[in-house]
């Protein structure tokens, strides 16, 4: 463990440390007059009504529309002299989402991602091929950072340049990868076209974040780089990576809650109990700069809080499914792109690249799914290729209990990024590129 007091901190003790830094984090709020102290006011209330930890319910919540009305640095709880560092989000869905560090945040943030990388099992031997975008983005520099506080060396090679990656893997022999998982899926692609074999090379061990995926994706991760493969997460509302992290045993993620309180919501922002699926809220507790209370992270996930095997006692999240706002409602079945993906991986043939384009035509829902097939499956004969459509268009819906319109792609259809895959297009709320649109209504489509 990197910090064996903290990671099998439990029970009372955890309690009155994650109450006492709560309170310190809401009068530091309150002192510097920051947004959140007016969203308690409304409320009618002070950092007086907070006596214990049952009283966080009491809080509201922040949003991401908190940190968007305040753009860019209204949201600070100390003087911008203080910040060392900014953040910020892509910003793809609406203004980006700027978060500040102080130096104290900086090192804690270092100090939580060699946490989450040690429970994988990186240690002061291993050399770390960073490719995560460095930049705007929390990945390249969070994970940066941690690696090197335990001791392990790091190469920063940043995403894409996949020539460059390679050579890396070749000449300077690393032994722990970190991407997004669907870029790690690219390289091993990549390396049974051009037969550089990856299973066999220096790689052992992968800490992928950023994107959710599925038991399906890991093990495909795992047979063609040759690596345990490792989930960890964290948002930069939050602090970045280092939130929670896999250990070995790969049985959830790991909670710092000496550092973060983590509760599970229903859509209407009821707490429900440990166990039960709903939106992950992270409340802050050593957070300077930008301290949030009860964030609501848009994360579908449940925690337990049973010990794990490897010895530590913090809580764990499951397996993030994917964001609340990226349900999809076809014909009053809800459906997550997680599933979908799930599914497709079951079918023999199928490879993990694809995409979900969901319509709307005279009052109907219409959902398709374009997936690619692997090398040597795919055929100019149509009835052997409607055939193959038909027999995954089955499979998800004995899976999902929604029909979908299954159309078959050649391998290397789709981009291939070092950053976050984009798997849906709902055209019932969204523009699609031209070519896209065509294609559709080219296509036939089936009724859902």
């Amino acid at each position: 463990m990197w910090d064996a007091e903290a990671e099998t901190l439990c029970g009372p003790r955890l309690e009155k440390l994650q109450f006492e830094r709560l309170k310190r984090t809401l009068d530091r709020i309150w002192a510097s007059h920051a947004p959140y102290r007016a969203k308690m006011e409304e409320k009618g209330l002070s950092t007086d009504d907070i006596k214990s930890l049952d009283d966080l319910e009491k809080l509201p919540f922040t949003t991401k529309e908190d940190f968007r009305k305040n753009y860019p640095l209204g949201m600070l709880a100390v003087s911008p002299r203080e910040v060392v560092r900014i953040h910020a989000s892509s910003g793809t869905t609406g203004t980006k989402t700027v978060v500040g560090y102080t130096k104290n945040d900086i090192e804690t943030w270092a100090q939580l991602v060699a946490r989450i990388a040690t429970a994988a099992g990186v240690t002061g031997d291993d050399i770390a091929q960073i490719s995560f975008t460095y930049g705007l983005f929390t990945g390249g520099f969070g994970l940066h950072y941690g690696l090197e506080k335990l001791g392990a060396m790091v190469i920063p090679v940043s995403g894409g340049q996949t020539e460059l990656q390679f050579s890396v893997i070749k000449e300077f022999r690393p032994t722990v990868l970190v991407s997004t998982p669907s870029y790690a899926l690219y390289l091993s692609e990549l390396g049974k076209e051009r037969s550089f074999d990856l299973p066999g090379s220096s790689l052992r061990l992968g800490l992928f974040g950023a994107e959710p995926w599925s038991e399906e994706v890991r093990a495909r991760i795992e047979s063609g780089l040759g690596i345990v493969a490792t989930d960890n997460y964290g948002l930069s509302e939050v602090i970045g990576p280092g939130v929670a992290g896999e250990c070995f045993l790969k049985n959830g993620l790991h909670i710092a809650e000496d550092h973060f309180i983590a509760e599970i919501v229903d859509g209407n922002g009821k707490r429900l109990p440990d166990g039960k699926q709903g939106e992950l809220v992270l409340t802050t507790l050593t957070r300077e700069a930008m301290p949030v209370i009860r964030f609501r992270t848009g994360d579908l996930t449940s925690i337990t809080r049973t010990e794990c095997e490897c010895g530590r006692k913090n809580a764990r999240l499951s397996r993030v499914l994917g964001r609340a706002d990226d349900m999809l409602i076809i014909k009053g079945v809800n459906v997550y792109p997680s599933q979908v993906e799930k599914a497709l991986l079951e079918v023999s043939g199928v490879e993990p690249h694809y995409l979900i384009v969901v319509d709307r035509e005279k009052g109907l829902d219409l959902l398709e799914v374009w997936v690619e097939v692997s090398e040597g499956l795919f055929s100019d004969d149509a009835m052997v290729m409607r055939a193959f459509e038909e027999k995954i268009e089955a499979h998800i819906k004995a899976r999902l209990n929604v029909r979908a319109r299954v159309r078959l792609k050649e391998p290397r259809t789709f981009e291939r990024t070092s950053g976050k895959a984009k798997r849906v297009i709902d055209l019932r709320t969204e523009e699609a590129p031209d070519w896209l649109r065509n294609e559709i209504r080219r296509g036939k489509k089936g009724e859902v």
